[in-house]
């Protein structure tokens, strides 16, 4: 991380989530093509992939948050088992994505800021005829924000965090920012979830 624009590099953060994540959840990251997608490990393929779209970072940062959030038995279907519509959501669709949105983006945007770079919401209904309101939807998603910062994040997601910010806000190296990740993790049992 010697130059600006080498700060965010795919490498990095595909480093830090291996690092923490494979050994004890047989998960890794993975660049993807267009669409994010959520896949568990299969005879064809030994360990759960987090895929992120197009090589993008803030992508990864929210494909990860998803997977933070997601408790052992989702964690062992496709995309989570939830639904997915894409742009061009009637109003019902919209409120319904914007609710299972919050508290990802929250975490994301904790991530974000933990990589010393700046969160923008996603409504993510572009062709859509519905009238978005983000404004309100970005307060529901800081609201949250502070929740967790106040009763603290899930443990996946305290791992994650705290090697994001050793190694971009303190400037440690890949390995102590990842074993400082893997003391959280092993600190506490993971509580079980749907």
């Amino acid at each position: 991380m010697t130059d600006e624009r080498d700060r965010w590099t795919l490498e990095d953060i595909t480093a830090l989530f291996d690092g923490l994540f494979m050994s004890r959840y047989q998960t890794r990251l993975v660049r993807g093509d267009d669409e994010p997608l959520y896949r568990p490990a299969s005879q064809a393929m030994p360990y759960h992939q987090v895929i992120f779209a197009r090589g993008f970072y803030a992508s990864a940062l929210h494909e990860i948050s998803h997977w933070c959030i997601a408790g052992a038995k989702r964690r062992e279907l496709e995309d989570y088992g939830y639904w997915y519509l894409p742009d061009g959501r009637n109003a019902e669709q919209q409120q319904a994505f914007e609710q299972a949105e919050i508290a990802p983006q929250a975490l994301e945007s904790l991530f974000t800021r933990a990589c010393g770079r700046v969160f923008h919401v996603s409504v993510d209904n572009l062709g859509g005829d519905v009238e978005v309101d983000r404004e309100a939807f970005a307060a529901k998603v800081l609201a949250r924000a502070q929740r967790y910062q106040r009763e603290g994040l899930p443990l996946r997601a305290n791992a994650f965090f705290e090697a994001l910010t050793a190694f971009y806000q303190r400037n440690e190296p890949l390995r102590d920012a990842i074993a400082q990740g893997l003391d959280i993790l092993e600190q506490i049992p993971e509580r079980s979830s749907s």
